[in-house]
Order: C-alpha cells, then structure tokens, then sequence
C-alpha cells in the first residue's frame, strides 16, 4: 500500500514561501493497493495536482471517498481534470449524513454563479453509492469507517492491507463531543496499533481556548490518542491557515517531547502535501 498527502492545510488554501515545507494545498489522500488501484480521500485542492499526475499515468478509474462536504474537502473537485474525460470512470462512496447526497453537494459547487461550468457537463461516469457501511473491500484494502466528532458530522477511515493500516481522522474534535460523534475509547479502539496514524491536529492549547467546538483538536489531545492507540507513526495534519512552517515545527517538536515525557518511542511528524508512505 502506497500512501500520498496531496493537501495537509485546513480551511482554505494558502501560498508563500513561509509555507514552503508543509505546503498550502487542502485535504487530498491518494491510497494505492499493492495492485495499483486507486483511491482517493476528499477533494481538496490538492486533488487538482493529483488530478495533473494521473493524466501523465493514462490513469481513468478510481474510487473516492470524501470525510464530509466542508468547502476545504470538495473545492479541487471542479479542478480534477479526468472528470472531463469520458474515459473516466469514478466509484463515488459518500454517507449521506446530515448534509445530503455527496452528487448533489459536488453539483452545488459547480453551480453558478460560484462556477461556470455546471456538474451535468463532466464527461466522466460517476457511479455514487451513498452507503454508510462500516466495512468494505476495495481490490486488496479493507476499509473501516467511523463517524467524526465535527460540525455536520463527517467519516474518518482506516485502510487494511496485508497486516500494515492506515488510519486517517482529519477534523475530528476529541475535546468536544459533536453530535453523532465517538468517543475518545471508541477512536482508541478504532485507531488500534495503526502503522500510520494521520490526525486532525490543527490548534495549539492557547488556540484552543478561543476554537473549542469548531471542529478541530489540539495537537496534545491528537497525541494522547495516538499514546492510547499504541500507533506506530503519528502525524499531524490539517495545519491552521496561519500556522508557518517553524509553528507547525514546534509543534511536531512539543509532540515528540510529550512523547517521550510519557516512556513512548512513537514516531511523530507533520504531513506534508508531499509526503509519501509505503506499507
């Protein structure tokens, strides 16, 4: 299983040369299967780089998932060139949670005046399946899902293969409870012995102070979950807007710290929109 982060900021996109080694790009995880079937997490605008990659690969059939319908997960989608490829066929998954049909919602992105051109003009086959199922297989990954603690809820999930997991819980707020969201026991449990553990980890303990109940996790929290969980490699993810490189590397640092106050040898890091993993 190959892993790439094509997007680690949340919010909204940034650019500058004191975002240089985290990136700008908003959430986009490419999973490859040891047989080179494609699936991609969230439609950020790091997809739109994903997107230029595949076509130099003669790449035309994937399958998505999308956590949730935050502006920051789907906005890439209009800019991901195979869907305006007739060659290309998409398995869309999406839970229909409180906000509606992921089609619907991709189609309200591309709707004027935000977009001129509409959904209905993609030449791409879109098979959605707006199912919730907790588990299923796609080629050789199972994959788990779990209901993040986030405003309009949301899905995180795990990918199995071969005895090696990912695990990928991006805006999942583990010091407030949202409605319909887990527990801190049942994200442990979820997040069990994970090779690689990517969690939302945007606020510092002051930021928290002032963002409690947005949606988002202090890095502290992200890391006791982490400790819990007995993962194997821990990184940060959904860095702030605002956040630099040298604060997402104080962070990471107060992290390994943290862990190693605690007698862990945990690996931790920030993810980067280019960072790459094999399991």
């Amino acid at each position: 299983m190959i892993i790439r982060s094509w997007g680690a900021r949340g919010s909204i996109a940034v650019s500058g040369p004191q975002y240089d080694k985290y990136g700008g790009d908003t959430a986009c995880l490419e999973v490859r299967t040891k047989n080179d079937q494609i699936i991609i997490v969230d439609a950020g605008s790091g997809i739109r780089r994903l997107g230029n990659r595949l076509r130099k690969e003669r790449r035309s059939t994937f399958t998505m998932f999308f956590t949730h319908s935050h502006w920051d997960h789907i906005l890439g989608f209009p800019f991901f060139k195979p869907i305006y490829d007739p060659a290309t066929r998409i398995e869309l998954f999406g839970c229909p949670m409180t906000t509606g049909n992921m089609v619907q919602l991709l189609a309200g992105v591309m709707k004027p005046p935000h977009f001129p051109v509409p959904y209905g003009e993609i030449e791409a086959a879109v098979h959605y399946q707006g199912v919730c199922a907790e588990s299923l297989l796609i080629d050789s990954v199972s994959i788990s899902s779990i209901p993040l603690s986030h405003p309009n809820l949301g899905a995180g999930f795990r990918f199995d293969e071969d005895g090696r997991s990912l695990v990928f819980l991006t805006d999942n707020e583990l010091g407030h409870h949202h409605r319909g969201g887990k527990t801190f026991e049942e994200y442990t449990n979820f997040s069990r012995g994970a090779d690689i553990f990517i969690h939302d980890a945007e606020y510092t303990p002051a930021d928290y102070r002032k963002t409690k109940s947005w949606g988002h996790s202090c890095y502290p929290d992200a890391l006791r979950l982490a400790l819990a969980a007995g993962v194997k490699r821990f990184g940060l993810y959904h860095h702030n807007q605002d956040r630099d490189d040298a604060g997402v590397d104080a962070m990471v640092a107060d992290c390994q710290r943290l862990a190693q106050e605690a007698g862990s040898d945990l690996e931790v890091f920030g993810v980067t929109q280019d960072s790459e993993f094999t399991l």
